[in-house]
């Protein structure tokens, strides 16, 4: 897809971290980006920093989504491009031993729940409305493309550590969706990708010691160090340009696999 003034974007989970890196990419490029997100403050700053338009968004509700796109695609009209990037990480083991009392707690559903509800079926809903949406477009020359799709799994899809079982559980789903969705939508010519990034400075990073990120940096293996959001953003848009790129998962992680903890 040869990307500009004349194409619209949707990104999901586009105030911060890779989402954010994703709709600055996509807008020097040219492209009109509707920026969906939790958080209206750093959602509204960055829309307005790369000349696009935010909604407050909320993946797991339906009504939610519904009217974010309605009032993007009222600004900048239907979207060609979605990336997907609204997503949760927690830290829980199947089953534990707690130190204080000696007992044995089991992974709570709740909790388990809520991540596949926001990583996998926020996804699913997103991809699914979406399109729909892009069904109604005129096909472009020459290849008869409407639009293309990129979904944010991870690494942990393939190499799951201790304690990401919800995490793991939810990002492979993502990743196991890619080929039915491309073979489901392959006559109408949309195109939809995952990443599937390693170790990425985001704000969930920040939080950690100098020490701490360097240590994890030391474990990639080239280069040796984390990567930097602007990189998955340059992946997102060289996926939405080639059109050979198709129901693939592409792992973006300087060739780390995860050790089980």
């Amino acid at each position: 897809m040869q990307l500009g003034k004349d194409v619209a974007a949707i990104v999901t989970g586009g105030a911060s971290g890779l989402g954010a890196a994703s709709a600055r990419a996509l807008a020097a490029k040219g492209v009109k980006v509707g920026v969906l997100d939790l958080n209206e403050a750093q959602g509204a700053a960055l829309a307005g920093e790369i000349g696009g338009i935010f909604a407050k968004c909320d993946v797991t509700s339906e009504a939610s989504i519904d009217g974010a796109l309605a009032l993007v695609r009222k600004a900048h009209g239907q979207e060609r491009i979605l990336v997907n990037c609204a997503g949760i990480a927690v830290g829980k083991r199947i089953a534990r031993r707690v130190k204080e009392t000696g007992a044995i707690e089991a992974h709570d559903v709740a909790t388990f729940a809520k991540v596949i509800q926001v990583n996998l079926i926020g996804t699913f809903t997103m991809i699914a409305k979406c399109a729909a949406g892009m069904m109604t477009l005129a096909p472009l020359k020459p290849d008869g493309e409407r639009g293309v799709m990129i979904s944010t799994a991870s690494v942990a899809a393939e190499d799951g550590q201790m304690g990401q079982v919800a995490y793991a559980a939810s990002k492979g789903g993502v990743q196991a969706m890619m080929l039915p969705v491309a073979r489901d939508l392959a006559r109408d010519g949309i195109r939809v990708c995952a990443i599937l990034p390693g170790l990425f400075h985001t704000p969930m990073f920040d939080g950690l010691p100098e020490e701490a990120r360097n240590s994890l940096a030391a474990t990639v293996p080239f280069p040796s160090r984390l990567g930097h959001p602007s990189e998955f953003g340059q992946l997102a848009v060289h996926i939405a340009e080639n059109i050979m790129l198709n129901a693939v998962s592409i792992r973006l992680d300087g060739a780390i696999r995860l050790a089980p903890k």
